[in-house]
């Protein structure tokens, strides 16, 4: 830019005298102002171009530019709202740490904010002190980029922004986003509370919603473990949330009391990040939240399942009078074609347009081919006049509404738990190239090693079957390492590790709860293990560490006489072993009858064939199979 303009003054400086007088000018002012003050709103301090005699030059070099120099006061940082995660877009001031007036180091620790995932420690990039607060604790949604805090290099600089506030900033957000606390202005309209959090309430902190799994986007207060004026301590069950996975217990992080409770029990869908409670760090401090409400949850009630639809009876006065353009009496007309008889041509998008405006096609005439009804003719129709109405006759009740016979069926609500199972196999039937392969396994050595090691084993503890099928999948899983996979859109991962996840049934739905390090464990580890596990998830007690990931899925049906079924791939994993139940059955067998009675099991693998190809899916079961029919193979 400096280059052109020097060209261009270079060139017409005779015939443009007042442009070198601009610059000079501007020179001028550059040279006055140097690095010094910048008006507020009219952006850095700039040395100018310099007027030599061989043309207009750029400055030697651009100065520093200050960091917030207003008219009337000290250099100074404006220090905005950043984003503490990826998918932030505003936060809550849950705490200060510094006072106004105290000295922050860096690194130090400014203040806690709270964003969509968790509570974050806002810490100093620099030395400084803390000169004045804008944004008091407890303020909800604050935009990133708002400005929550003043800090100075020195301070004696302290006492020039005691009176600060953002309306005497020009570059300050709006008013509407993060109102500052000394403003007399009426609340907006959305501001439900009666007072803006923090503005006069004492130190207190805002208990919102986790993300208790990976998928989970809502949940329910199935129960408040805590009462109001308790006391809680670090690591107490503070309440049950129900995810989309289980119902896992929610623990308090620090100690304090139970001052408010803003969800009640029962509410259901509740988004993340919304407020449960007030925890308090001082007991006296319970009486100023009694009349406590929070604007994301005032209109949160707990909701219960929908009761039955009462039972509609219509009357002569609650029916709806006759449409004039559909009579719903006898109507004489007095002009107008005849009704047509017989098949009526008519277009699509005609009959549909019909159908909107309730005209009957039979009194419509067709100009199309073969005297077919177009669009043109129905938006063009014209309803015959007709003569008055007679009198419309009470109707009776009974025929009015042909209701539903009561007790006929019943309404079941969905659970978050059942909405997600839902969703995730529609999304992996649909998404997933699924292909099946079965093969027969003889389960006879297996059951006699099993009898074997019950008796040698303590009385605690009971080989299943099931404990040996985990056991060989895991093995054949380090034999064939492309069924240990996943997809994972733009890799294919392949796991060194099995952590086997088994399909166990509660009241509330499938969950699949994880035996960890099944290729490195014994049986009995893996027995008491599945029990402890399985006991866990019908109980709703599963943590999410110990259902979310797996490597591979086992579905077991055997214990309810299924011979053979065909399972839904667990994403992202690659595969799961849908296993039946052992039935007797005649093999060949080199003895005198020729053939022997056995116990074969049947199980069908599914297999993602984005990953694992029909070849390397026999390769696998063709090991499995090896290690049950003999077992003592697992041992090497």
């Amino acid at each position: 830019m400096w280059r052109v303009l020097a060209r261009r003054v270079a060139r017409g400086a005779a015939g443009a005298p007042g442009l070198v007088r601009s610059c000079r000018a501007l020179s001028a002012a550059g040279a006055a102002a140097g690095a010094g003050a910048v008006p507020l709103g009219r952006g850095p301090a700039w040395g100018g171009p310099v007027h030599r005699p061989g043309g207009l030059l750029p400055p030697p070099a651009w100065p520093r530019l200050v960091p917030c120099r207003c008219c009337s006061l000290p250099a100074h940082q404006k220090v905005a709202l950043p984003a503490l995660s990826p998918t932030m877009q505003m936060g809550t001031i849950a705490r200060w740490e510094k006072k106004e007036g105290d000295k922050i180091g860096e690194g130090e620790l400014i203040a806690e904010v709270e964003t969509d995932k968790a509570t974050v420690g806002f810490e100093s990039l620099e030395e400084c002190y803390l000169a004045k607060i804008l944004v008091p604790e407890g303020t909800r949604d604050v935009p990133i980029g708002a400005i929550i805090c003043i800090t100075v290099e020195k301070p004696e600089y302290i006492d020039a922004f005691k009176n600060y506030t953002l309306d005497s900033a020009a570059s300050a957000p709006p008013a509407a986003s993060v109102p500052p606390p000394q403003a007399a202005a009426p609340s907006p309209p959305t501001q439900l509370s009666p007072q803006a959090p923090g503005s006069s309430y004492p130190p207190h902190m805002q208990v919102t919603l986790p993300a208790l799994s990976p998928t989970m986007t809502m949940g329910t207060v199935q129960r408040w473990e805590k009462k109001v004026g308790e006391k809680l301590n670090e690591g107490d069950l503070l309440a049950e949330i129900e995810t989309d996975k289980a119902t896992i217990g929610f623990e308090v992080q620090e100690e304090g009391y139970l001052a408010k409770i803003l969800v009640p029990e029962g509410t259901r869908d509740v988004p993340l990040g919304t407020a449960l409670c007030i925890i308090v760090e001082k007991e006296s401090d319970i009486p100023a939240f009694a009349d406590y409400q929070d604007a994301a949850v005032t209109d949160m009630k707990a909701q219960a399942p929908p009761p039955p639809p009462p039972l509609v009876v219509a009357t002569p006065a609650a029916a709806p009078p006759p449409q004039p353009a559909v009579p719903s009496t006898p109507a004489v007309p007095t002009a107008g074609p005849p009704p047509r008889k017989g098949r009526i041509l008519v277009s699509p998008l005609a009959k549909k347009m019909a159908a909107e405006k309730g005209i009957d096609l039979a009194q419509v005439k067709g100009t199309g081919p073969d005297g077919r009804i177009t669009k043109k003719d129905v938006e063009s129709f014209v309803p015959p006049k007709v003569a008055p109405a007679p009198a419309i006759e009470p109707v009776p009740a009974a025929a009015a509404v042909a209701a539903a016979p009561v007790g006929t069926f019943t309404d079941i609500p969905i659970s978050n738990i059942r909405r997600v199972i839902a969703q995730r196999l529609m999304q992996s039937k649909q998404t997933i190239p699924h292909y099946y392969l079965s093969v027969d396994i003889n389960m006879g050595e297996v059951l006699v090693l099993r009898k074997e090691l019950n008796q040698e084993v303590s009385d605690n503890i009971k080989l299943s079957v099931n404990d040996f099928i985990i056991k060989a999948s895991a093995l054949a899983c380090l034999k064939v390492p492309e069924a240990n996979s996943s997809w994972m859109d733009t890799v294919i991962r392949q796991n060194h590790v099995v952590d086997v996840s088994v399909a166990v049934s509660t009241p509330a739905g499938l969950i699949t709860p994880i035996v960890f390090n099944a290729h490195i464990k014994g049986l009995a580890s893996i027995s008491k293990d599945v029990v402890s596990l399985a006991t866990k998830a019908r109980e709703g007690k599963l943590q999410p560490h110990e259902f979310q990931g797996g490597t591979f899925t086992i579905s077991n049906l055997g214990m309810y006489g299924i011979k053979n079924f065909s399972a839904i791939i667990n994403p992202p994993q690659a595969c799961i072993l849908a296993v039946g139940s052992s039935e007797k059955r005649l093999v060949p067998a080199d003895n005198e009858k020729g053939f022997d009675v056995a116990s074969v099991m049947s199980v069908t693998l599914s297999c993602d064939h984005r990953v694992v190809d029909g070849a390397v899916g026999a390769q696998w079961l063709a090991e499995f199979k090896n290690f049950l029919e003999k077992p003592v193979t697992m041992l090497l």
